[in-house]
């Protein structure tokens, strides 16, 4: 008779702090129903057989067909696995399965509010000791026996298993795995004695309630791991150890051999050195920190500078030859290979490390600190060496706020000759539209109030030289572009146009076109001749704007003889519109200088004495000759008040004593021809074009020829010998172009109209032919210097041959 089966319930939850006791003689609930006697039901069977297979498996009752059976034969072998299946399991009830399910289910172990054990466990020193292997055996053994007895109130087997909670606390507290040991620069393996938390298990979390309320206040230490930048990597130590080190020479030394070692693997491969360069910028730091030692570390002074130095030459090496520039939103979207992605993001972090160096050398030099000359170096170097690269405008804006005081010493000796270098190696013209942009703010926001120095690197830039096939235009101030507008209406009235009639398509076409070549130009890297002349025009024009507010000041400044040599050497870019208004500027200075020789102190900023006010005439002379000799000539300007003061300044210049010496520099220039010229240069220059045949014709006004010819050999009584040969000389190209001059060379008497006045300052009006070259006589007799004598004695002796 088969045994009877009881339905099993779910066990019940337990108590959340205590455990029921197991019932020995535990009885059923009177809600449970028992089978019924007779035939048993198929659902409440353990196991249903088989129909057919009551017998072994070669039975003759067997329902094969013949064809059936002639396949088993020949593929019997095939068909051997059958044998070997679990008859018993295959005809399980579903019952029985669903009963087998529940009791091999897992239960969620309930939450305790608690960390008390259970009350019927054992004491954790008695359980300790015992290993627990023979209580196991006993519960489970007993669990099997009573497992048919049981009903929804009895505990299951694992229920009685005791609980391991020794083990558990092990795992809790030992939650630190050892780190991986290092291999030092000798060979020798140490380890670091590093312990990295493990994260927890989801038993642990589960269990993170029972913990009691200290052990939730107490933190877990967790070692804190230095970066690439400050940790110890690849057998290098630590840079706070280098730097916290005690003596003075191993932290130096130390510090050396890290930087050489580190700027050598950077030249080596810079496309993986990223890290390498941010180790590098550490060691310029004044005070370094680390994620394990918080406290910041003073860094030795020599340190810094030879980290400084150090990213310099670096960078200097490791530059690209091309400017790199952010990313757009576009170009970050879509698709590109593994090496252009990693190509750019070394392109972006490289920036971003450049721009920490630039910052970090900006800083040390507002603050004015022990780096301070070194980190002008620094950045004069890479404005000279990679002017191309990011960040050009920055580096330019602290150079010319470096020279924006009154002062000079040899930062800005370095500061001009860094400007001048920029200027000569520009190639397409914007290092050069940005420098002088900044110059010209500079001056303005200063009021004037700076080095005349500072004006002197402008007549390096390559204006003159790039655009010497372009002149000014001499109608229109600007170009005279045709609008659109304008040339389709001179096309609908039948008149020609500069612009073409284009479709639809062919504009669509040309820009096309246009858009290819741009790129193509853009991959060759050449610069654009069109593009390069008008950014040219642009620096032209705030380089003039700069030269006429000095020109235009109310009050002289100090800056005025710069802008009047700049103006001299740009003059014949200068549009013809202004050449009037000019020239009336330049005569009203020179009326300014000569009325105020003796200017007082509340009207005047500085000091002038005789030789700068002579300077300021001679060289606005200068100029107002240097625009007429030039595209100049095509107008109608008469130059006889500028010939005047040419002629009234040669007795001031006679008495100078620094005729022949140039104006005082203190700009120590590397480049050569940046010293300026001096009187006599500037005096003999004015003469030249004031006598040359392109100013007089073939034939000079006589009466004015010999009116400088006297006063120039009075001067000449008082100069040194340089410039008396050169009054010589001058005269004697006087007498040999007009042949009435060779009566002054006459002693005899003759007949003349009026007396010569030598105070006069009109050559009109002081009749020169009332007198005679008397000077050449004493000269020749009685001066100390031989070469004078005998160009005096030829002058005197001449002959038209």
């Amino acid at each position: 008779m088969a045994l009877k089966s009881k339905k099993r319930t779910a066990p019940a939850i337990p108590a959340p702090s205590k455990k029921r006791k197991l019932q020995a003689n535990s009885k059923p609930r009177t809600g449970t129903t028992q089978s019924k006697k007779g035939k048993e039901r198929a659902a409440d069977r353990g196991y249903i057989e088989v129909p057919g297979n009551h017998g072994d498996a070669d039975t003759e009752d067997s329902d094969l067909s013949e064809e059936d059976a002639g396949l088993l034969e020949e593929f019997g072998d095939s068909a051997g696995f059958l044998n070997t299946l679990d008859r018993k399991g295959i005809s399980t009830s579903k019952k029985e399965t669903e009963r087998l399910k529940q009791l091999n289910k897992p239960v969620r172990k309930p939450k305790v509010d608690d960390d008390l054990p259970s009350i019927d466990s054992h004491d954790e020193d008695e359980e300790a000791w015992s290993s627990g292997i023979d209580d196991d055996a006993d519960t489970i053994s007993q669990s099997s026996i009573n497992d048919s007895d049981q009903d929804s109130d009895a505990e299951m087997s694992y229920e009685r298993v005791p609980r391991k909670v020794q083990e558990s606390r092990e795992a809790k507290t030992d939650r630190h795995i050892q780190g991986l040991p290092i291999k030092s620069a000798d060979g020798r393996i140490h380890s670091t004695g590093m312990k990295t938390a493990a994260p927890p298990s989801s038993d642990e979390e589960d269990d993170g309630t029972d913990k009691s309320a200290e052990e939730q206040e107490m933190p877990v230490e967790v070692n804190k791991i230095d970066d690439v930048a400050t940790g110890a990597r690849f057998g290098r130590p630590a840079v706070i150890d280098i730097v916290g080190n005690k003596s003075r020479k191993a932290r130096i030394h130390g510090a050396k051999d890290q930087i050489a070692s580190i700027c050598q693997e950077i030249i080596a491969e810079p496309e993986n050195s990223l890290g390498l360069l941010r180790r590098l910028h550490t060691f310029s730091l004044d005070k370094i920190t680390s994620p394990s030692h918080p406290e910041p570390v003073l860094n030795n002074i020599i340190i810094r500078k030879l980290a400084t130095l150090s990213q310099l030459a670096v960078f200097k090496d490791i530059i690209p030859g091309y400017r790199i520039r952010a990313l757009t939103d576009k170009e970050k979207a879509e698709k590109i290979s593994q090496m252009v992605a990693r190509t750019r993001e070394w392109e972006q972090g490289f920036v971003l490390v450049y721009q920490n160096y630039l910052r970090s050398l900006e800083a040390e030099l507002k603050a004015k600190s022990e780096l301070a000359e070194v980190a002008l170096k620094c950045m004069c170097t890479l404005a000279t060496e990679v002017t191309h690269f990011n960040f050009r405008t920055n580096l330019i804006t602290c150079i010319v706020a470096r020279l924006s005081k009154k002062s000079w010493d040899e930062a800005s000796d370095l500061c001009m000759n860094t400007l001048i270098s920029i200027f000569r190696q520009d190639q397409t013209g914007t290092p050069s539209l940005e420098a002088v942009q900044l110059l010209n703010r500079m001056i303005k926001e200063r009021h004037f109030n700076v080095h005349p120095e500072v004006l002197t690197c402008l007549l390096h830039l390559r204006l003159k030289t790039e655009l010497c096939n372009v002149r000014a235009s001499d109608s229109k101030v600007d170009k005279n572009i045709q609008s659109k507008g304008k040339a389709a209406a001179r096309r609908a009235k039948g008149k020609p146009t500069e612009q073409p009639h284009l479709s639809k398509k062919a504009r669509k076409v040309l820009k096309e076109r246009k858009e290819i070549e741009r790129e193509m130009r853009d991959a060759e890297a050449e610069v654009d001749k069109e593009e390069r002349a008008n950014t040219h025009t642009e620096t032209l024009k705030l380089l003039f704007v700069l030269y006429f507010r000095i020109l235009k000041h109310p009050r002289p400044t100090p800056l005025l003889p710069a802008a009047l040599r700049g103006i001299s050497k740009f003059a014949h870019l200068i549009n013809i519109d202004f050449f009037k208004d000019l020239m009336q500027v330049l005569k009203d200075l020179i009326l300014r200088e000569a009325l105020e020789e003796n200017p007082s102190d509340d009207s005047e900023p500085f000091d002038i004495d005789a030789t700068t006010d002579i300077q300021h005439r001679l060289l606005c002379i200068v100029t107002a000759f240097e625009l007429l000799s030039g595209q100049g000539e095509a107008l109608n300007i008469d130059l006889t008040d500028f010939v005047n003061h040419l002629y009234a300044i040669i007795l001031p210049v006679s008495i100078s004593m620094q005729v022949d010496a140039p104006p005082p520099s203190v700009f120590v220039s590397k480049f050569g021809n940046s010293k300026p010229a001096s009187i006599a240069d500037m005096l003999f220059r004015a003469l030249d074009i004031v006598f040359s045949p392109r100013s007089t014709g073939n034939t000079a006004i006589h009466w004015r020829s010999a009116a400088f010819g006297k006063r120039l050999l009075i001067a000449s009584l008082n100069w040194p010998p340089s410039s008396a040969l050169r009054a010589l000389e001058f005269v004697e190209s006087l007498v040999a172009k007009d042949p009435k001059l060779e009566a002054l060379l006459s002693t005899e008497d003759r007949r003349v109209d009026g007396v010569y006045l030598p105070e006069v300052n009109d050559p009109q009006l002081c009749h020169p032919f009332g007198t005679s070259f008397w000077e050449l006589s004493l000269l020749k007799q009685h001066h100390y210097d031989s070469r004078v004598r005998d160009a005096a004695h030829s002058l005197s002796n001449y002959t038209r041959s």
